[in-house]
């Protein structure tokens, strides 16, 4: 299984030491060491992602606010016959299953089922949680973010038809080999096939990095 570069991994976990230490310490002289540390972090990101350093440092908007811990990211597969349903996405016109960062005061799958409708229209029952991935484990595109990627089955409640939402410019159902191009920040193909084999019933176990 590909993972994300070394660099990126000690450069987030830099940026992740340096951010716990700056909430919980107290001295003024290991404030200034930390923060300096959170800068070069912030600097290797930018390099290493070939972006501005203020885009590295307003994708982490509760930087020293608390104990650094990995986001978690929904994602729900909603499967009619042999085909999946997927939604393109307006940031960068690729496709990908509905679902994004999960709320405060919800759980897993009250997110997912909230993502959905959103984004897709549809009304629906989370029903299985069939894999749970580190992002930075799997084949995604590189992020300064650490994301733990919940990906859920899911069954429509009603008979409507899916139309897109304010962040979706389309919404289809597609077959496993007729697929859009994916937004591989968010989903991998690898993702889609596990959905299908769970809905199928050739694995019946939660899957999990």
């Amino acid at each position: 299984m590909e993972m994300e570069n070394q660099w990126l991994a000690y450069a987030k976990r830099l940026q992740a030491l340096a951010s716990t230490s700056l909430y919980f310490c107290k001295d003024e002289f290991d404030k200034e060491r930390f923060t300096e540390i959170a800068d070069i972090a912030n600097l290797m990101l930018a390099q290493l992602g070939n972006v501005p350093v203020e885009r590295i440092t307003n994708l982490v908007s509760d930087f020293a606010m608390g104990y650094s811990t990995p986001k978690v990211d929904v994602r729900g597969a909603v499967i009619e016959g042999d085909k999946i349903l997927l939604v393109r996405e307006k940031s960068d016109g690729k496709w990908t299953l509905p679902g994004g960062f999960a709320d405060v005061g919800l759980s897993p799958a009250e997110n997912v089922v909230k993502e959905i409708h959103e984004e897709a229209g549809l009304v629906v029952a989370a029903t299985k949680l069939f894999n749970v991935r580190h992002k930075a484990k799997g084949p995604y595109d590189p992020d300064a973010r650490d994301f733990y990627k919940l990906y859920f089955l899911c069954e429509c409640a009603d008979t409507t038809s899916p139309f897109t939402g304010p962040e979706t410019s389309g919404v289809d159902f597609f077959s496993l080999d007729n697929l859009p191009e994916l937004s591989l920040g968010r989903v991998v193909k690898a993702d889609l096939e596990t959905a299908f084999a769970f809905h199928r019933g050739m694995v019946t176990s939660t899957l999990f990095d």
